[in-house]
Parts: C-alpha cells; sequence; structure tokens
C-alpha cells in the first residue's frame, strides 16, 4: 500500500469516527429535546395544577369571608339604633361584633379583634362571637360585663389557640336606669359622644385600666367594671384599632384621637368615618381591618 492509500484510509476513518459522533450528537440533540419538551409539559401540568389550587384556596377564602359577614347582626331599627361598618383588608382577618337584647330590659353589645390575620384568627373570631351570641358560658352572667371577660380568658387560652389571643371591649346597657356598664380586655377605648340636648362636649373615652387581652394569662383574671349614663341622642362608637391605626402620607399616624375628634365635628355615620380615614391613609387599601360599631341611643 503506498502513502497516499494510507492518508486516504486515515481520512476515511476520522471521517467515518467524525460521523458516528455526529449520529452520537444527533441522538443526544434528540434526546434533549424530548425531555426538555416532557419539562415543559411538566411545568405546564405544574402550573396548571398550582393555578387550580389557588383558585380553589381564593374561593374557600372568599366562603370564609361571607360566612363572617353571616354571623354579624342586622342594623337595629329599634331603640337603641345602630349602624356599622366592617371592611376587611386584604387578608382574612380577626375582627368581629354583635349586640342583642338579654332580656326586656338589658342590652349587651361587643367587638372583638383577634390578632394576627388568617384562617386561624377567623376560626376563632367565629368560635367567640357563637358563644357571646349564644350565651354559652358557663357560670357567667351576660349582664355582668366582668364575669364575661374572666369566662372567655379561662374558656379561651392561648396555648389552646394555637398561641392566639384577642382584645374585646363588652359593654350592657340598662334601658331602666340609663346605665352603660362595660368592661375591656387589652382593646381600644369606646367614644361616647354626647348628644346636643344634654351639653355636647369633648368625646369621653369608655375603657377600664388594666384589662389584659383575653387568653394571654392562665388561670382566674379579675376584670374592671365602670359605669357612665347615656342620654337619648348620646351615640357610642366601639372600634378595631384598624379604624385608627393608619399612617398618612408625610409618615405621620392617625390615632383615637384624631378619629374620635372627626367623629364628633363632622357627625358622620361609620360609612363616613371609613372614606376619611380612607383619604388619611397614604396609598391602597387600609393595612388593617376596618371594624366601627354606632350606637344611638
Amino acid at each position: 500500500m503506498n502513502t497516499t492509500q494510507a492518508d486516504l484510509d486515515l481520512a476515511n476513518a476520522e471521517i467515518e469516527r467524525l460521523t458516528a459522533e455526529l449520529d452520537d450528537l444527533k441522538l443526544l440533540y434528540e434526546a434533549m429535546i424530548e425531555h426538555g419538551e416532557a419539562v415543559e409539559d411538566q411545568l405546564a401540568e405544574k402550573n396548571l395544577l398550582l393555578e387550580r389550587t389557588q383558585a380553589r384556596l381564593e374561593s374557600e377564602l372568599d366562603d370564609a369571608t361571607r360566612y363572617i359577614f353571616s354571623i354579624l347582626p342586622e342594623k337595629r331599627q329599634i331603640h337603641p339604633t345602630t349602624d356599622w361598618l366592617f371592611t376587611p383588608s386584604t387578608e382574612l382577618g380577626g375582627d368581629s361584633f354583635g349586640y342583642h337584647d338579654l332580656d326586656e330590659r338589658h342590652f349587651a353589645l361587643y367587638l372583638i379583634d383577634v390578632c394576627g390575620h388568617g384562617v386561624g384568627a377567623a376560626l376563632l373570631t367565629i368560635a367567640v362571637i357563637n358563644v357571646l351570641r349564644t350565651g354559652a358560658l358557663a357560670q357567667a352572667d351576660l349582664r355582668d360585663p366582668p364575669q364575661v371577660l374572666a369566662a372567655l380568658n379561662a374558656a379561651f387560652p392561648m396555648e389552646k389557640q394555637n398561641d392566639k389571643f384577642f382584645t374585646i371591649w363588652y359593654g350592657v346597657y340598662d334601658r331602666v336606669t340609663g346605665a352603660l356598664r362595660y368592661c375591656s380586655g387589652g382593646h381600644p377605648p369606646a367614644i361616647l359622644i354626647r348628644g346636643e340636648q344634654h351639653g355636647a362636649g369633648a368625646p369621653e373615652y369608655l375603657a377600664t385600666p388594666g384589662g389584659i387581652a383575653i387568653g394571654v394569662l392562665d388561670g382566674d383574671v379579675d376584670y374592671e367594671c365602670q359605669s357612665v349614663a347615656v342620654h337619648p341622642g348620646d351615640r357610642l362608637l366601639v372600634l378595631s384599632d384598624g379604624t385608627f391605626e393608619v399612617n398618612g402620607p408625610d409618615g405621620d399616624q392617625l390615632d383615637v384621637d384624631g378619629l374620635a375628634d372627626y367623629a364628633f365635628t363632622s357627625g358622620n355615620s361609620p360609612a363616613g368615618i371609613h372614606e376619611w380615614v380612607r383619604t388619611f391613609n397614604s396609598e391602597g387599601p387600609l393595612p388593617d381591618d376596618f371594624t366601627l360599631l354606632e350606637v344611638r341611643f
């Protein structure tokens, strides 16, 4: 065999080797394409599953929100009349309230605020409101605010509620004497605005000192009760901290005094107060549930 033939054979061998490598690369490329298509299919399937799960969760949260609204009381047209506004934040929250006649003489009203947001806070809210609404509190007279708060503290210790606790304002109005007896546990004060026929002055704040939030301490907890005389034309605002803990555009924060002054000077309904708070808010939705109950005597 001459040199030229040897070189040709080497060249042919190299061509065959490169052809084999090219075939291998084609097979690898085809496998990668198939794998990529499989990955894309899997990703598309996962995304579809994620979208369906998100839609189901959103539907369930909507159901939970509707249920929370369903347990709220109808607005009263008889004495004492009521008006209210409950506007949840972007998350499922822990605010709720209620009122009802205990008997022909006594009328109970209350507002609670469970710490945090989400399903856990909402579930505790529902449980507490249903207990108050049905009067299912062992050894507690619903006409006695301190007894009610002490019984709630015993019934809902935070270690049995996934470390959740709640604040509450609870009052009982006596139609015969005109007295409003009230008790608060870690809750913002209610605001009493006097009617003009009884010398309307600065708003009065109704809160009992030292009342700790419900569920924080184990065992028996004593709560203080106070009483105030209310008259025809007086107006009571019971609220959650989400009504006034709002940051303004300049970094300042609205407080309960500012809200009380506006409610006093404007005479606006809960809806009107909400609109004013929204204008004070720097941007977007309010950071917490806006819950405001108005009682007119």
